[in-house]
């Protein structure tokens, strides 16, 4: 029998969905569309709408409920009624709603008996496909949150349509409900462990009644599930999130099940090869339906999550599956270990940062348990990882939690105190860096580990360099340095010459420094480590500099940033930018818009990281500041400044080796800025200076707009411009 579609409310967010579904049934030559998705995600609503205005193609419209069983044994004949009279030409518009579990099988029968209607366009709903031939699909998926590509962040969330329904609906149960500066954040994080499903989005709105935004973000953060109070005349699964995660799972085969309770305590984002996905069973069903999604890739990799409500609720009671979970992922991080310094470091740290909400999770689970060796192993493991990541104070943090957490032996407790002062001086902190290292060496003695205490003396004098005591410095990496070599700890002799040779450039000795410096390179080049080159390229662009050799620090300090983007680090490249914008102005002054950006978007990385400007470099970003102001022009200085502070860290190494190669031959003022130029680029700025749109340059030269377009960026990157009036001013020098 047909049923009502139920109130009329406004869609939000599903203007894409809407349009393509209108056109998709304006074809003529669709039979059945299957909207499919998982449950709350609002298809219902999608299709009701849809159906209440089909268009002048579609007179008629049935709308059968297949959840029914009676509805659909009496669908041919409501069919026929309906297509009685019809005008030749039109169709009738089926809509099939709730094809799910048990509905599933003989909605697929009916459609296939409407076969020999010709005139019958089926649009059906379900969380999966009917699987009858013909069938096209229309995928609705849950609304964009705050930090999808593409939208305001959790800082300005506003035009996320995840937040627009949350307060609309907000404001529908509390009419004095606004979104504010003050409340915006926790509303993105409601949206965020939603995971933008409408049906939980607007449960949730309902308890903003009784809990403000940020005191229900804290109660859904350990269980989604605890919503519920939804319409009296909706159905039951509608009504909590509870009653909703468990309709999502009926049916599964036992296999599937055991296989989704396995993955619910997996945080969002893992890989098949770590969930061990690879030999499963029943990895096609979750997907299926919805109880199982792709949330990324990875270099290829599928990044996989169980979402939310399902998460919650099948994740209740699941210690022995979270004690597998810590379990697989310190073995996974003990294997990795021997690669993160040598070939395959830049797809290991990429896959750590990948997996690294789980590795924080096994680690929480490993302490909780009170299995402070193998908490102590996983947090030593993450050593590098933490590191490249910009996960800095985290890292202290459990350091200090782990090492002080129990009974642990002298060994593990001496190298976590000594990867603490690590991680103190990454974050601008010497002075507590020289107490953790000492810290680690009085108890490094006991324990008789000599390569350990090598490496910790070797962290010592960084951090005393750090300090400004480059004799005390220099007198501890040389033990330290020595050490290293006679133990055959090839990486460690090579850091620990980096190290010797800073402390060397500081008391003026630059001739064992290169020498210190050219042995390091060839040690990280042959053993592959990218991180460990890449320092010891930027110390050598340091004495190149010092010794008025611009173009080798500048190919140095172009591959470092080569390096540091393979492997995605975030804790030396904010100063690795910094070092290559002071370079620009020293070398390049026509890129000084280009410097500025540079140094924006390495002072917001390094706020990211929680780490403080280093000491040395504090006066130089200044006065390099202020100079670039007073240079340019106000708004050229705060427009260049503005799109430094949004770049990525990609964005920001991309656009520092965007920069043009300065000539080995000095080329003075407008000569120079010709020749960054290709003669096509140089034909295009002419026709900018003489005030010609891309349209019309297009015509000029018998081009493309879009090639035009890309002319234009790069001239104004080569020229170190912001807009086309500066590129006019930079061709009106050239004379």
């Amino acid at each position: 029998m047909p049923v009502v579609l139920g109130p009329d409310t406004e869609l939000i967010g599903r203007e894409t969905e809407t349009a393509a579904l209108r056109e998709r049934l304006r074809s003529p030559g669709v039979r059945l569309i299957t909207l499919t998705g998982r449950a709350g995600v609002g298809k219902t609503r999608l299709a009701a709408a849809v159906v209440r205005e089909p268009g002048d193609g579609f007179p008629r419209v049935v709308t059968v409920d297949a959840s029914d069983p009676g509805a659909l044994a009496g669908l041919r004949a409501a069919v026929a009624e309906a297509a009685t009279g019809k005008a030749a030409g039109h169709r009738v518009l089926l809509l099939l709603d709730g094809c799910d579990h048990e509905a599933r099988g003989p909605a697929a029968e009916a459609v296939v008996a409407l076969a020999a209607e010709p005139d019958v366009v089926v649009l059906a709903t379900g969380v999966e496909p009917l699987g009858v031939y013909g069938e096209q699909l229309l995928p609705l998926a849950p609304l964009p949150v705050p930090g999808d590509a593409g939208d305001g962040g959790r800082d300005h969330p506003h035009p996320v349509a995840s937040v627009a329904l949350f307060a609309r609906r907000a404001r529908d149960a509390d009419p004095s409900f606004a979104l504010t500066p003050e409340n915006a954040a926790a509303v993105a994080e409601i949206c965020t462990l939603l995971g933008g499903l409408p049906l939980a989005l607007e449960l949730a709105a309902l308890r903003l009644r009784l809990l403000p935004p940020h005191l229900l973000a804290a109660r859904l953060r350990g269980r989604t599930t605890a919503l519920a109070g939804g319409p009296v005349d909706a159905p039951a699964r509608h009504r909590s999130l509870a009653a909703l995660a468990e309709w999502s799972c009926h049916g599964l085969d036992p296999a599937a099940l055991a296989l989704l309770e396995r993955l619910a305590v997996y945080e969002p984002g893992f890989g098949p090869a770590a969930a061990g996905l690879d030999d499963e069973d029943g990895v096609d069903a979750l997907l299926d339906r919805g109880l199982l999604t792709v949330v990324g890739e990875e270099r290829g990799e599928l990044r996989f999550a169980v979402p939310e409500p399902v998460r919650s609720h099948a994740r209740t009671g699941s210690a022995e599956a979270a004690g597998a979970h810590a379990e697989r992922y310190r073995r996974l991080v003990a294997a990795a270990l021997p690669g993160l310094g040598g070939t395959g470091q830049d797809r290991l740290l990429r896959e750590a940062a990948a997996e690294a909400p789980n590795v924080l999770a096994a680690l929480r689970q490993l302490h909780e348990r009170g299995d402070g060796e193998a908490a102590a192993a996983l947090v030593l493991g993450c050593h590098l990882p933490w590191l490249a990541q910009g996960r800095l104070r985290e890292g202290l943090e459990w350091c200090d939690t782990v090492a002080g957490a129990g009974p642990l032996p002298e060994a593990p407790r001496a190298r976590l105190t000594d990867l603490s002062g690590v991680f103190a001086l990454a974050l601008g902190d010497p002075q507590e860096a020289v107490r953790r290292h000492r810290r680690a060496l009085a108890l490094g003695k006991g324990v008789g580990d000599r390569r350990q205490n090598a490496l910790a003396s070797l962290r010592l004098g960084t951090a005393l360099l750090r300090t400004g005591d480059a004799t005390a410095a220099r007198s501890v990496l040389v033990t330290a340095h020595s050490a290293l070599s006679t133990m055959g700890v090839t990486g460690g002799t090579a850091e620990a010459a980096v190290a010797l040779a800073a402390a060397l450039r500081a008391e003026g000795d630059r001739r064992k420094g290169h020498a210190l410096l050219a042995t390091a390179e060839e040690t990280f080049r042959r053993s592959h480590d990218g991180r460990g080159l890449a320092g010891a390229l930027r110390a050598r662009a340091a004495l190149d500099l010092e010794g008025d050799e611009p173009e080798p620090a500048e190919t140095a300090l172009r591959e470092a940033l080569r390096l540091y983007e393979a492997i995605d680090e975030r804790t030396e490249l904010p100063g690795a930018l910094e070092e290559y914008a002071l370079l620009l102005l020293r070398t390049q002054p026509a890129q000084r818009p280009r410097a500025v950006r540079l140094l924006a978007a390495a002072d917001v990385l390094r706020q990211r990281t929680g780490a403080e400007v280093p000491q040395e470099w504090r006066s130089q970003a200044e006065r390099a500041r202020t100079e670039l102001g007073a240079r340019l022009d106000w708004p050229d200085f705060a427009t260049a400044w503005a799109e430094g502070v949004r770049m990525s860290a990609a964005t920001a190494v991309a656009e520092a080796l965007s920069s043009p190669v300065p000539s080995r031959h000095p080329v003075a003022g407008a000569a120079a800025d010709v020749q960054a130029l290709t003669p096509r680029q140089a034909q295009v700025a002419l026709l900018v200076a003489e005030g010609l749109t891309n349209r019309h340059i297009a015509a000029r030269l018998d081009i493309s707009e879009w090639t035009v377009v890309n002319h234009v960026r790069q001239v104004m990157r080569r020229l170190g411009c912001t807009s086309r009036v500066q590129v006019a001013g930079a061709v009106g020098r050239w004379g």
